[in-house]
This record gives structure tokens, C-alpha cells and sequence, in this order.
């Protein structure tokens, strides 16, 4: 008997992924994933039917680019929706964005309408999806060297708050004289944005790398070490009894009890200091700096090259997932001992 349903039978919770295989093996048709199929190739029909509306005396370029690159992922979605046995591992990963799937190439039809083939929104404040990729296509050397300098700009910048805000935040949960003398102070200056002491930072720094190294470790600075000492400050003493009781000196209570307690309150502040790192990113780079998507940016908003700004704004939106992402993974991995008491 044929199956067209498009989620597992019987599956009350989360299935082993060996199971869940051959369950997904054994349907021979992925609704979802035809569903999917139609919306992608009914963008390419529209991108490639449609004719655009010319501006000026040219047209939109990579328009059939386009077109046929949606073609192609209807292809592919068709196929692997039936296929059986032989796609199921791959039909496995994309069934939970099996929803997205569909629900993207309307987005993008929606825009190209707008745009390409009405010319509702004008341009060149706005351009459809085609005229992104001729970015990355034609542009994608400068756009990569940007991102790389702001990658290494971020590392440092993150590394350099995160260390040092840990260590503060640690110190003042953990001693009482640090907590009467260092606390206030960083409560008052917490609030203070970080890309209000740009001219500072300008000023004093030896070059405008270093000072936006420094905003951005700033900027990281304050949300760790607030959520760190909140962490320490949080431990129950019965922890510590326990381990007096054992033994334990007080550097076995900071690093074996207080951080290892304190550590999912330490991953929020993380999260949080990477967003406010990037926030800081763009401006500290659009201020002296000679690379970066930050630069990308004010160059292309210089020569009303929206496309170009566009184009980097997804890179930063990709790369800032990305990151937050590896974030998660590191966090599942080094609090895996937590899992049965810290709501995930």
C-alpha cells in the first residue's frame, strides 16, 4: 500500500536516527517535498516568461541565471520526493524545512513581481533577487576579502571581551570585595553604548584597527561579565559545603564548582555578546577602517550601489547565524552533563 503521508507514522516523539531512515525509506512519496517542487518551479516560470520592465536602456542581467537555477531546485526537490529508499537520508534532513521550502520561492516571487517585472518599488533603492547574484558573481573578490577582515576583526575583538569580561564576572561573583568595589561600577557603565566612545577609542588607540578591536571587546565586554557574576553569584552554598566538607581548597571551589554551575548563565552572555559585537562591527568598521562588510557597506551606500549593500547585509545575516550557531553546538557539547537539570 502506498503511503503519501508527510510525517512519520506512529512517531510520538523523537526518533533514533537509524529508525527514523528506514521509516523514511520505506514512504514512497514525500508530499512536503512536491509540494516544494511546484513553488520552485512555478518561480522559474515566472522568472523566465514574465519579461521585466525595463529601466533606463538596459535590463536586469542573470535573469535566466536566475530562472534556471529555480528550475533546477524544483528538479531536484521532485526527485528527491520520489525517489525512496535511495534519497532517504537526504529527505530525512530537509523534511523539518520542508515548510520553508515552499514558503521561499513565494517570497522571492513576491519580490521579483515587485520589482523585476512591475517596477512597484523603484529603483535603485530596490532590486530584485537576480541583480544579488550578479553581486556575488561579478563582486565576490571584494565582498570575500571584506568578510574575511571582518571575521578577523570579530575574532579579536569577541576573544578579547569574552576573556576578559569572564574573568571580571568570576571574580566578582566570587569575592566580595571585587562585588563591593567593581560591581557598581559596572553597572554604571554597562548601559553606556559602546559606539558612543568612538572618538575615545579613535583618539587613543595607535590605529583605528586597534580601536575597533576595542569597541568591539567592549561591546562584548558587559554581557558576559554581568551574566557570569549573576552565574557565580547564583551557586548554592550547599555546593560548597559539600565540597569544604570533602576537602576542597578555593581553587577547586572556583574552577571545579562556582564556573562549571555558573556555565549556562556564562553561554547566555555569550549570545548576547556576539549580537552586540556585530552591532558594534559595522559601525566601528564604516570609521577609519579600510576593510571589512562594515567598509562594503558605506562604499556601496557612496555610490548608491544598493544591490552591492544589499548583498553584504545577507552575507552579515548568514555569517551572524553561522556563528551563533557553532555557539549552540559548542554550548550543547561542553553542557551535555547539564542536560537533565537545564531547560535546553
Amino acid at each position: 500500500m502506498t503511503t503519501t503521508t508527510d510525517h512519520l507514522p506512529g512517531q510520538a516523539g523523537a526518533a533514533p536516527p537509524a529508525a527514523a531512515l528506514q521509516r523514511v525509506a520505506r514512504l514512497n512519496l514525500w508530499r512536503g517535498g512536491l509540494l516544494a517542487a511546484v513553488t520552485w518551479l512555478a518561480l522559474g516560470t515566472l522568472v523566465l516568461q514574465w519579461p521585466n520592465k525595463e529601466v533606463g536602456f538596459s535590463d536586469w542581467a542573470y535573469t535566466d541565471e536566475f530562472g534556471v537555477a529555480a528550475l533546477t531546485v524544483a528538479a531536484v526537490l521532485a526527485l528527491l520526493s520520489v525517489g525512496g529508499p535511495w534519497t532517504a537520508r537526504v529527505v530525512f534532513l530537509l523534511r523539518p524545512a520542508a515548510q520553508w521550502l515552499i514558503a521561499l520561492p513565494l517570497l522571492l516571487g513576491v519580490w521579483e513581481i515587485l520589482t523585476a517585472k512591475l517596477g512597484v518599488l523603484p529603483t535603485p533603492f530596490f532590486a530584485p533577487p537576480q541583480a544579488l547574484i550578479e553581486v556575488y558573481g561579478e563582486d565576490w573578490p571584494r565582498l570575500g576579502l571584506s568578510t574575511a577582515h571582518s571575521l578577523r576583526l570579530l575574532a579579536h575583538g569577541f576573544a578579547s571581551g569574552a576573556t576578559v569580561g569572564f574573568v571580571v564576572g568570576v571574580w566578582i561573583g566570587w569575592s566580595r570585595i571585587a562585588g563591593y568595589w567593581v560591581h557598581p561600577v559596572l553597572r554604571f557603565l554597562g548601559p553606556v553604548p559602546a559606539s558612543a566612545l568612538l572618538p575615545l577609542a579613535f583618539f587613543f588607540a595607535p590605529s583605528s584597527y586597534a580601536a575597533a578591536v576595542f569597541l568591539i571587546a567592549l561591546a562584548s565586554f558587559f554581557p558576559i561579565a554581568v551574566l557570569t557574576w549573576s552565574g557565580v553569584a547564583a551557586v548554592s552554598k550547599s555546593y560548597y559545603d559539600v565540597a569544604r566538607t570533602l576537602g576542597a581548597s578555593e581553587r577547586f571551589l572556583v574552577l571545579r564548582v562556582a564556573i562549571p554551575a555558573a556555565l549556562p548563565q556564562v553561554f547566555v552572555g555569550l549570545f548576547m555578546g556576539l549580537g552586540a559585537a556585530f552591532s558594534v562591527l559595522v559601525t566601528a568598521e564604516m570609521m577609519g577602517v579600510k576593510a571589512g562588510l562594515g567598509w562594503y557597506l558605506q562604499w556601496a551606500q557612496g555610490w548608491a550601489a544598493y544591490s552591492n549593500m544589499y548583498a553584504a547585509l545577507f552575507v552579515m545575516a548568514i555569517l551572524c547565524s553561522g556563528l551563533i550557531t557553532l555557539l549552540f553546538k559548542v554550548r550543547d557539547h561542553a553542557l551535555s552533563w547539564q542536560k537533565g537539570t537545564v531547560k535546553w
